[in-house]
């Protein structure tokens, strides 16, 4: 009898990310109509990819499925509480309502400032505002601080004063945001993105965190049925996008929620998430060294990124999405393996650091003009009529 209500109570939780799903695969044709009323509107110009208007604002669609879930089906079936930190005072345990209104509430903050954004561009400055006004709603309701860091592979554990934690946590935010928002240039890219690095961060967080948080996996793999919703749209080719709305939205929820996993002493903890957002990261980081080196403000836009360098040397929008998200599948692969078997994963770790820092040095250009062998192997794989050269002439030369 126990045994079947265990399974009852599972298969209720299997439901409500049904019906998450379902929300956002209903919601997203409404939300194209709207954002064409709106002006929400991608228009083809020398940055973008897309060659007819397309409708932008997908991102309302996820965040109303995702808050509906939350706020409405979750509350009632999730009974458990879980002890909190100072800043909550009733009685020193949190529960799930009170738990994810404030990320509700952050997220709805980011998520408006992205509309704003699709209907009439921001200034950079705007955009910032808008993640800083959501992340002192984060700061002050919710105990999701960056204050303590482990050093990997046996370096010190440091704890941080309340002022640097404040900046850090802000920083740390910003960063995952613009970094994803900064990959949302293809069909189907920054969503399937999204689902492998949120799938995987929630498999870790329900196994391998030394603080048990069921908050945290549930929230997750919520936020992921939302965005599977909407991505039978999204996928090439395309019939919405994100928009600023949804990819600000996500790249804060990544922020957020990986934070949480950062919450402990443990050196393993505290490189998973960097690890499992490296996509998002490492192309961020590219693009701001790119941009300092060519003289360019750091915070513009262009269209030497990694998606755009794979559809300069022949990729399919297809090819070139399919293309990261192996590299990204690979990051997460790698961050189960570090929990699951540390010295292994610690080894393969440094080997995708390595190959990682090859294809940082390549698409920055250090090596000069010409000198791409990593991106030549993926060319040689998503362009037939490079790949058929490089055969002929091997045959010519056997």
């Amino acid at each position: 009898m126990t045994q079947f209500i265990h399974l009852s109570f599972k298969f209720q939780f299997i439901a409500i990310f049904g019906v998450t799903f379902v929300c956002t695969l209903i919601l997203t044709p409404l939300v194209r109509i709207l954002a064409r009323k709106i002006g929400a509107v991608d228009v083809p110009n020398a940055r973008r990819i897309n060659t007819k208007p397309m409708p932008s604002a997908g991102g309302l669609a996820i965040f109303i499925a995702f808050a509906l879930a939350t706020l409405v089906f979750l509350p009632p079936l999730i009974k458990t509480v879980i002890p909190t930190g100072p800043w909550h005072h009733a009685q020193g345990l949190l529960h799930y309502i009170n738990y994810v209104l404030p990320l509700v509430v952050a997220g709805g903050i980011v998520l408006i400032t992205g509309l704003i954004d699709d209907i009439k561009e921001l200034h950079p400055l705007g955009k910032i505002a808008g993640i800083f006004l959501a992340f002192l709603v984060i700061w002050f309701f919710t105990d999701t601080h960056f204050d303590n860091f482990k050093i990997p592979f046996h370096g010190p554990f440091l704890q941080f004063p309340s002022w640097l934690s404040f900046i850090v946590t802000f920083v740390w935010i910003v960063l995952i945001t613009n970094a994803f928002n900064i990959i949302d240039g293809l069909d189907g890219l920054a969503s399937g993105v999204s689902i492998i690095s949120l799938t995987t961060m929630g498999i870790v967080s329900y196994f391998f965190l030394p603080v048990p948080n069921v908050f945290l996996p549930i929230t997750i793999f919520v936020l992921v049925a939302a965005i599977a919703g909407f991505f039978p749209y999204n996928y090439n080719p395309a019939v919405i996008y994100l928009g600023d709305t949804g990819a600000l939205f996500i790249g804060f929820m990544l922020s957020v929620l990986s934070l949480q996993g950062l919450k402990n002493a443990t050196a393993v903890a505290t490189v998973t998430p960097l690890i499992i957002l490296g996509v998002p990261l490492t192309d961020s980081v590219v693009a701001t060294i790119r941009r300092t080196l060519n003289r360019q403000k750091f915070y513009l836009p262009d269209k030497s990124h990694l998606h755009h360098r794979l559809l300069q040397m022949g990729f399919t929008q297809r090819g070139a999405v399919f293309v990261i998200y192996g590299i990204a599948s690979t990051f997460a692969a790698l961050s189960i393996i570090l929990n699951v078997l540390p010295r292994v994963g610690g080894i393969l770790l440094v080997v995708a650091l390595l190959f990682g820092l090859e294809i940082f040095i390549e698409l920055v250009g250090i090596w000069g003009k010409g000198r791409h062998p990593i991106m030549n192997i993926f060319k040689f794989m998503g362009n037939s009529e490079y790949r058929n050269n490089i055969i002929a002439k091997y045959r010519k030369k056997s």
